[in-house]
Formats: C-alpha cells, structure tokens, sequence
C-alpha cells in the first residue's frame, strides 16, 4: 500500500492553527476518544478514496489526515474540496469545504452569487453514525469534486 500523506493541506493547517489548545487547557477529551472509534471504521474508506483520486488530481493531493490526537482526521481531495471530522474537545463535527462552480444558473440580481467562492460547512455529528452513512458523507465530497465543469483549477480568467 502507498504511503498517505499527512499534515500538508491548507484547510488541515488552517484547522489545527484555530485549534491549538492543550489537553490541560480542555480539561477531558470525551469526544477525542468518540474521534478514535469513528477513526476505526472511516480511515479505510478515506483511503481506498484517496488511491482512486491519486492519478485524477493535482499532484500531492489527496491528502489523507490521521491525527486523532490533534482532533482530527480526514481528506483533502484537492485545494478545493475537503472533509474533516474533528472535535473541540466536547462534541464531535463534520466540516466540509467546497468551492462552488464558476457558473452558476441560481444567481439572480435579487441574491447575488459569486462564482468560486469557498463554502464551510460544519455539521453535528455523532460517534455513532452508521458506516453507510459515513459512506454518504464521503460520497457527498465526492460528487461536489466530480460536478466542477472540467476545471483543473479555479484560475481568474
């Protein structure tokens, strides 16, 4: 099996620099360990993800994160499109980052909608979600990746 990278994404940075509290600070981490058993069942579903990504995206991408101790793991398909399930220490979340389209036919002049403008969205979640609906979630990713209109990467032309 390939080596997975970790650590190196934007959003993955980005995250652990907003998160830098110690344990101490936090007191117990209940939802760290809640992160270790979800951990258990999604990492191989990230990564048979990132092995079938590997050749269709940027090089060095995607980005498989395994850092349960920093409350935290997840992908990072490209630049653009990520999903982390992280905790704060109480509860457990789904983030996701996407960037929408270029295009756009629900933009309208009564609610403006600019092309290419990152979306962040942090979800609940629970330790005990199924593995398909883990699956979902990754599906969900996955098919935000594959709608872009054969953009390798969003430029300002």
């Amino acid at each position: 099996m390939a080596a997975v990278s970790v650590a190196v994404g934007y959003f993955y940075r980005r995250h652990i620099a907003s998160n830098m509290i110690t344990e101490r600070m936090r007191g117990p981490s209940v939802s760290v360990e809640m992160l270790e058993q979800v951990r258990e069942r999604m990492m191989p579903m990230l990564r048979l993800v990132a092995e079938e990504y590997r050749p269709r995206v940027a090089e060095g991408y995607p980005i498989v994160v395994d850092t349960v101790s920093n409350g935290v793991i997840g992908i990072e398909i490209d630049p653009n499109y990520a999903l982390y399930i992280t905790s704060d220490g109480k509860e457990l979340f789904a983030d996701y980052y996407v960037r929408s389209t270029r295009f756009d036919a629900r933009s309208s002049a009564s609610r403006e909608k600019f092309a290419g403008s990152p979306l962040y969205d942090r979800r609940p979640f629970s330790a005990y979600t199924t593995d398909v609906q883990l699956r979902n979630m990754i599906a969900e990713l996955m098919a935000q990746h594959n709608y872009q209109p054969g953009l390798i990467h969003i430029t300002d032309s």
